[in-house]
């Protein structure tokens, strides 16, 4: 008699493969790609291009990299083997955001001192439309204005605008050169018996130097340094190196132009040590004012108005004349 046969037991069910070391390391080297992107500055990449173009959008990068990682977050919950990636990312997000906060916060302000207003404009060759221009120091009636590629065309067809209003205007170049590579400044009569006068010669463009009259021991510098293209980023730290004798602290000085970087760059973060941002004083250190048809939170801010230890904003604002890929600067500092 043959026993009964007995069902076939069951196949045990297939066995999921753990995820191996690879994911780490998959992270990390994500990690390590973003943060060049990112940070370039804290290992000194932000003197080369490309880096020196990425840094200056460290602001609107931050905010695209946290969109991604809420996004991986979420893949995360149903594939929690990815969990690293998000998480390595989170890390240069925090790093990265713990550099431009304190640009977003407002310092006190003394209650003491005279107040003197101060307007930067880069005019773009010479294009920037001169009514609207004209208006805007009619309205604000600046002490002192800087305005970057202006050279004597555009001071002359300025200066006659206006005279009427009580400013002196003079140029750093010539009629025979062209606006770009001029600097020009104007000074409102309320300044006094100023001397107004070619400073230091940079690598491409010629400041300008405002002393004496109401100014007393001040001295006010117009500024443009050279833009960090492809090639020419060591002309642009040779300019930006200007800024140590200036900010020096001996004479009180205020330098007012294009910089041509922001306070994620490290070279102006360096050479600017001993001066205060205008707009970073006032909380305002993340508003754009290159391109003039990008919103302002997302270009970076390469306009400012630096001055030494003691002289701080009290106002900051970012303004809009046409004509010009930047946008105008104003500020009232508060000069002990």
């Amino acid at each position: 008699m043959t026993a009964p046969s007995q069902p076939p037991s069951p196949a045990p069910p297939p066995t999921r493969p753990r995820p191996g070391a690879g994911r780490f390391v998959f992270a990390v080297v994500l990690a390590s790609a973003t943060a060049l992107a990112i940070l370039p500055d804290l290992v000194g990449l932000d003197r080369f291009s490309p880096f020196a173009q990425l840094v200056s959008f460290r602001p609107a990068l931050l905010v695209a990299l946290a969109v991604v990682i809420v996004v991986l977050a979420l893949v995360a919950l149903q594939l929690r083997w990815t969990w690293p990636i998000p998480t390595a990312l989170l890390v240069v997000l925090g790093v990265g955001v713990a550099m431009v906060v304190p640009r977003t916060t407002a310092e006190p302000v003394p209650a003491t001192g005279t107040a003197l207003k101060v307007l930067s404009f880069n005019v773009f060759e010479g294009s920037a439309d001169l009514e609207q221009l004209t208006a805007l120091i009619a309205e604000e009636q600046p002490d002192l204005v800087a305005m970057p590629e202006a050279g004597q065309r555009f001071a002359t067809r300025l200066g006659s605008l206006i005279a009427p209003l009580g400013y002196r205007v003079q140029a750093s170049v010539g009629p025979r050169q062209g606006d770009v590579a001029g600097v020009t400044v104007a000074v409102s009569e309320r300044m006094g018996d100023v001397t107004i006068k070619r400073g230091i010669r940079g690598e491409a463009f010629t400041n300008m130097e405002v002393t004496g009259g109401a100014l007393g021991s001040l001295r006010f510098i117009g500024f443009h340094a050279v833009a960090p293209t492809p090639g020419a980023t060591r002309l642009w730290t040779e300019d930006l190196a200007h800024l140590r004798d200036w900010c020096s602290g001996s004479p009180p000085t205020i330098v007012a132009g294009d910089f041509n970087a922001t306070y994620d760059h490290s070279p102006l973060r360096e050479d600017a040590q001993g001066c205060g941002d205008a707009a970073a004083q006032r909380g305002e250190g993340l508003l754009g004012t290159w391109p003039s048809w990008a919103p302002e939170w997302i270009g970076p801010q390469i306009d400012h108005v630096l001055a030494t230890t003691g002289i701080v904003s009290e106002s900051f604002e970012v303004r809009q004349v046409d004509g010009s890929d930047h946008r105008p600067i104003l500020t009232t500092l508060r000069v002990p």
